[in-house]
């Protein structure tokens, strides 16, 4: 979402390259090109203004440190002052009380029914007993909708079809779970293509009834300026404790994640970030602020290698390349581990520099393709790879819709690899960090020449002869 935003403060910030000291002049215009990405980004006016200004009084403020220069200590301020903006540290949800109880509320197409879901699993991770709440009662999809996503996630669902009133719906529910011991109720209310009086006023007797602990504004990230309009609405009316962006993994320009907070004074509490039911991320504002200028955001990475990460098949891997014994199979594992989590692009991305090789023209569909050569093999084929001659090479092709130069790059590639392994230290290194991780593979090359290796960037157009 914050890709534009990022390239263009990078092109700011390269103007600051060179320069001794850090004075008025030399940074005017690399200050003017930071007001325009994030206006471009869809920032408020204001938002965008105060934030510029806070920067530039900062930078003139400071000695310029003999270990950095003027351009990166200025990256180091426009990290501060970003993480400052999205809310300096991550806002947890107040669940005091037997049970506690968070009310959603939102526009029509926010993703409101599904982020309960989400929410919902979240909680159940973290050894919760949950209550979802069905109070769409409008939309009778929502209901199905709700049950659905609960059933798929072992998550009780209370629905109550034939009561007209969501009041007294919440009421039961809150009852009931009190009754059986629920720890969390999550209340799905509905939503609307535009705010009204009656709507408004229905939400305010739910709230009034139940006394929910949190209430939570769910809203999309592509409506941008109009996200932090609507949300100061509902704030006015009801009183909002927090906010759930959703859609982040989209094309929207990121300004309602860097508005939103300082217009209305409700902090972000989670970011939906694909359409997965556990795709759904507490929202810290120091690491979404090195994301955005691309240093990465290592410790997320880490977290989710934690939780999704075999443990023991890392350390079966382990033994299994110091004995020298890694086959295909054992790779297919590891693209496997690698797509838990989110794959090679969203790891690249967290990673301090990612991005940068993320753009240069890497593509990413040639993890599928190889992914499919290896699970046409045969388990005798995958473990021992010489046996793997013109005939079996066809089959294979055939078999994973590839062709034979593919099958021989996937064959030479894996062949290197093994071979880089058995050099002193290389293991240690592959090793190192997540547990076990995706080993270290050398420099790529082709993806279709049997010398070349495999190739995970895009192939060079033609140019067309000149007449």
């Amino acid at each position: 979402m914050f890709d534009a935003l990022s390239d263009k403060l990078h092109d700011a910030f390269r103007k600051l390259r060179g320069q001794a000291v850090i004075s008025e002049a030399n940074i005017a215009e690399a200050m003017k090109d930071i007001r325009l990405a994030l206006l471009d980004a869809d920032v408020n006016y204001d938002v965008a203004k105060d934030f510029v200004e806070s920067i530039k009084v900062e930078s003139l403020g400071q000695t310029v440190l003999k270990s950095v220069t003027p351009g990166q200590q200025i990256i180091k301020i426009v990290n501060d002052k970003l993480t400052e903006l999205m809310g300096v540290s991550e806002s947890k949800f107040n669940l005091s009380g037997s049970p506690s109880v968070i009310m959603l509320v939102g526009l029509h197409g926010s993703g409101k029914t599904t982020t309960a879901a989400k929410l919902a699993l979240h909680f159940k991770k973290k050894s919760k007993k949950v209550l979802l709440v069905a109070g769409d009662i409008y939309r009778p999809a929502a209901i199905d909708q709700l049950e659905i996503l609960g059933k798929e996630i072992g998550i009780e669902v209370f629905a109550d079809r034939f009561q007209p009133r969501v009041d007294i719906i919440a009421k039961e529910a809150k009852s009931k779970a009190k009754t059986e011991g629920f720890d969390i109720v999550i209340i799905d209310t509905a939503g609307r293509f535009q705010i009204d009086d009656e709507m408004v006023q229905e939400l305010v007797i739910v709230s009034q009834t139940v006394l929910p602990n949190d209430i939570i504004f769910v809203s999309d990230a592509a409506l941008g300026q109009e996200a932090v309009a609507v949300s100061q609405s509902f704030h006015k009316a009801i009183g909002l404790s927090g906010i759930i962006l959703t859609k982040l993994d989209g094309d929207a320009r990121g300004g309602a994640a860097l508005s939103i907070r300082k217009v209305t004074g409700c902090p972000i509490k989670m970011v939906g970030v694909g359409e997965k039911i556990e795709d759904l991320e507490i929202f810290y504002p120091d690491r979404m602020a090195s994301r955005i200028l691309g240093m990465g955001d290592v410790v997320s990475l880490v977290e989710k290698a934690s939780k999704e990460i075999d443990i023991e098949e890392s350390e079966k891997l382990q033994k299994k390349l110091k004995s020298n014994q890694f086959d295909l199979s054992d790779f297919l594992g590891q693209l496997r581990q690698m797509k838990k989590l989110g794959g090679a692009q969203k790891i690249l991305g967290m990673l301090p520099g990612g991005k940068a090789i993320s753009d240069a023209n890497v593509d990413f569909k040639q993890f599928a393709k190889i992914e499919a050569l290896i699970c046409s093999m045969t388990t005798k084929e995958r473990e021992n790879p010489e046996i793997i001659d013109s005939s079996r090479k066809k089959r294979i092709a055939k078999g994973s819709a590839n062709t034979v130069e593919q099958v021989n790059g996937l064959l030479n590639q894996f062949s290197m690899m093994k071979k880089v392994m058995k050099r002193p230290g290389i293991l240690g290194n592959a090793m190192s960090g997540m547990g076990g991780g995706m080993p270290q593979m050398p420099k790529m090359g082709g993806f279709g020449g049997s010398q070349r290796g495999t190739n995970f960037t895009k192939p060079k157009e033609k140019r067309k002869k000149k007449k």
